[in-house]
């Protein structure tokens, strides 16, 4: 402006000095406008670095955030897993501990089993059983009633405070105010830990102990078996809630096993009693069997001594007839024919004795028979003995059954001489094995099979440092299905009413008796042989 000015008054020369100063300063204005415009493009160009350099650090960040979450994820799922891990481990230390506990349990209870179920005393039972639930809690005051049924009532029969036994008592179940009977009548468990608090729960008013003190906490449980009620068990205790869930569950373990060991006991004890009719039935059976025995000898011994006594009746009237005889011929002078009478006499006199003797050897069988066997061997002719029953069975069969025939074959040996035997033992013996051979050859005569000849055979013989006494027939023989159950006791093939089934039973007895063997062979529709095998 200046310049201008100058150059407007024709002053050219201050016009100049200040043009020229005009185009140092435009120079100079230019120049740094340049500059500023260069360091804008130059910042700009930093800044869009920086901006790029900021976006991917960005991007970096972000990528860097993703991978620190992913890592927080997963030490948080590391962590979360340390943590179940770390949950389960004490889990399972708690379950290894329970499962330990109740393993202990489980071989305490199996142990305290066994040792309650060893005894068939119920008084041995009771003392077991508190000894055991005297070491597992406080059993101050322990008892187990029994059901009676008859008069309606808990026996204590072994009942214990502070380790004494206290007196036998009852508790009727009619009394509403009795533990027991409450437990017993409602088959629920009774578990008081206070008892002046909590007895209305079951009780009206709290019963005075007929033995000992009056209890604080109190459990009942009853005694079952077979879906039968047995009685109760009841632990006691002068401290207030003296017993856990534990104990509770240990007790009642322990109260099925007391139910089995006091119903075994009891069947044990019914068993005995049974056992005891029966050996009572079984003697009198023995008895029956004996005097059926003696009911068939007899008969046959009848038959037997008839004939003997027919003798002696018959000689003694001719001897009769015979000497009135002799008498006449005396009379008339005839000594001669007297002696010839006379020698007649003589001769049927010595068969009167000799049948007499024959009637009496048959009496003294039969008494021996009949009476009770002393136990004493003595020699004994088997022989004679095999000979005298046979023929007294054949006769006493024929006494029953007039129309009954068999031929009976003997064979002896007459090497054996005589044994030390207990005669009427293996006479009865003899004689049962005689009855079941003409019974089975008669059975089989029913049929009336064409050609049949009913036969009882007895062999005797030697063999060795034994005697063999075979007694075969040949009947129907045994079906082979009972073959092992003939010598069992009250087993028979009989029809009922016909047989005991003790006769081969104590026929094996008596021949065991005398270190002997009793065999049986057979076959079925063609007969059977037993088998006497005696030491001689």
């Amino acid at each position: 402006a200046l310049a201008n000015a100058y150059a407007a008054k024709k002053d050219f020369g201050d016009a100049y000095n200040y043009h020229l100063q005009y185009i140092t300063y435009r120079d100079s204005m230019l120049s740094g406008e340049v500059r500023n415009k260069t360091s804008l493009l130059a910042y700009n160009s930093q800044l869009g670095k920086k901006e790029v350099e900021i976006a991917a650090l960005g991007r970096q960040k972000k990528d860097q955030q993703k991978i620190l979450y992913s890592i927080a994820a997963v030490l948080l799922l590391i962590l979360l897993s340390a943590v179940l891990l770390w949950r389960n481990n004490r889990q399972k230390q708690k379950a290894n501990k329970l499962l330990q506990q109740s393993y202990n349990n489980v071989e305490q209870l199996g142990e305290i089993g066994r040792k309650v179920n060893s005894s068939l005393d119920v008084k041995q039972i009771i003392g077991t059983v508190y000894q055991n639930v005297n070491q597992l809690m406080d059993a101050t005051v322990f008892g187990i009633g029994l059901y009676q049924e008859g008069s309606q009532v808990l026996e204590y029969p072994a009942t214990y405070e502070n380790g004494e036994v206290l007196p036998f008592y009852t508790n009727s179940l009619q009394d509403e105010n009795r533990f027991g009977a409450v437990c017993f009548n409602t088959g629920k468990e009774i578990n008081i830990g206070n008892l002046g608090e909590e007895y209305k729960d079951h009780i009206q008013e709290i019963a005075t102990p007929q033995q000992g003190g009056q209890p604080e906490s109190i459990i009942f449980l009853p005694l079952t078996a077979k879906e039968k009620k047995l009685g109760v068990i009841t632990v006691q205790s002068f401290k207030k809630n003296a017993y856990s869930d534990y104990h509770l569950y240990m007790l009642r373990n322990i109260a099925n096993y007391s139910s089995i060991a006091i119903d075994n006991a009891a069947s044990y004890e019914t068993l005995n009693e049974t056992l005891g009719q029966l050996q009572a039935t079984q003697k009198q059976l023995i008895q029956s069997e004996k005097m059926a025995s003696l009911g068939e000898l007899t008969a046959g011994i009848a038959h037997e001594i008839q004939n003997p006594l027919n003798f002696v009746n018959n000689f003694s009237e001719i001897n009769k007839e015979l000497l009135v005889e002799m008498k006449d011929e005396m009379d008339k002078g005839n000594i001669t024919d007297a002696k010839e009478i006379a020698n007649d006499v003589i001769a049927n006199e010595e068969k009167i004795n000799h049948h007499g003797k024959r009637a009496d050897a048959i009496v003294k069988g039969m008494l021996q028979h009949s009476r009770s066997s002393s136990g004493v061997k003595e020699p004994t002719d088997i022989n004679a003995l095999c000979d005298e029953y046979l023929r007294l069975c054949y006769h006493g069969l024929r006494a029953k059954d007039k129309s009954f025939n068999a031929t009976l074959k003997t064979d002896f040996d007459e090497s054996i001489g005589k044994i030390n035997i207990i005669p009427q033992d293996i006479g009865r013996v003899l004689l049962n094995l005689y009855n079941n051979a003409l019974y089975a050859v008669n059975e089989k005569k029913q049929k009336n099979i064409e050609g049949y000849e009913p036969t009882l055979s007895v062999i005797t013989k030697k063999a060795g440092d034994k005697v063999e006494i075979r007694v075969s027939d040949n009947g129907n023989g045994i079906p082979q299905k009972v073959i092992d159950k003939i010598f069992q006791p009250f087993f028979t093939t009989k029809p009922t009413g016909q047989g005991t089934g003790l006769g081969l039973s104590l026929s094996y007895d008596i021949v065991k008796a005398h270190g002997g063997d009793l065999k049986v062979e057979t076959e079925e529709n063609e007969g059977s042989e037993f088998v006497i095998l005696l030491p001689i």
